[in-house]
């Protein structure tokens, strides 16, 4: 097995390629090692000292470091359990996966939600899981959306700017009643 690694506008993570499927379908977070009980691979990888966060694409594994220990010290370990998992046969995520999406939302705005939803998919998720992230719609209230980073997108020195110059300008172009983007904590 042979896994390639990619880096991300955000230095504390690296993006892991293992050369096969590690989600059907969705993403999955694990900002903390607390939060990935139902995944044996997420485990394995907060078991190496200095991992701070693990996120898994349809083909990739995005890991995240503290600032207390170097890519150079974790990323032959980070990669040793990423082939061991995956020869193991021990699936990614036990008892079906849980995969994050769009909060749903009804109401008066349904038809300008639906719009929001659907460029986010067509247009912003797919560029931002190159990068080894995603970003999932949390809400929506009087012009203002509310959008959830995660993987490297989440704590990127860039993401503010991804926010505001990019998605918020690509929402106001396409829907005029988008006034603002604001980050949302999970």
């Amino acid at each position: 097995m042979f896994i390639q690694t990619e880096s991300t506008p955000n230095p504390a993570t690296l993006k892991f390629l293992p050369g096969q499927t590690v989600l059907d379908a969705g993403t999955a977070d694990f900002p903390s090692a607390d939060k990935a009980a139902s995944s044996p691979l997420a485990l394995r990888i907060f078991a190496i000292d200095g991992v701070a966060g693990v996120f898994f694409g349809n083909d990739f594994v995005t890991v995240t470091k503290t600032d207390a220990v170097l890519w150079e010290h974790v990323k032959p370990a980070i990669l040793g359990a990423i082939m061991e998992h995956f020869q193991s046969g021990q699936p990614v995520i036990e008892g079906g996966q849980s995969a994050s999406g769009h909060a749903s939302h009804d109401g008066p705005d349904e038809d300008i939600v639906n719009q929001i939803k659907e460029l986010l998919d067509t247009r912003v998720r797919p560029a931002v899981a190159q990068d080894g992230g995603d970003i999932t719609f949390h809400g929506f209230d009087r012009g203002i959306v509310y959008l959830h980073m995660q993987g490297a997108c989440a704590g990127c020195p860039s993401s503010t700017l991804t926010l505001k110059m990019g998605i918020e300008n690509l929402l106001r172009h396409y829907i005029p009643e988008v006034v603002e983007v604001r980050p949302v904590a999970a």
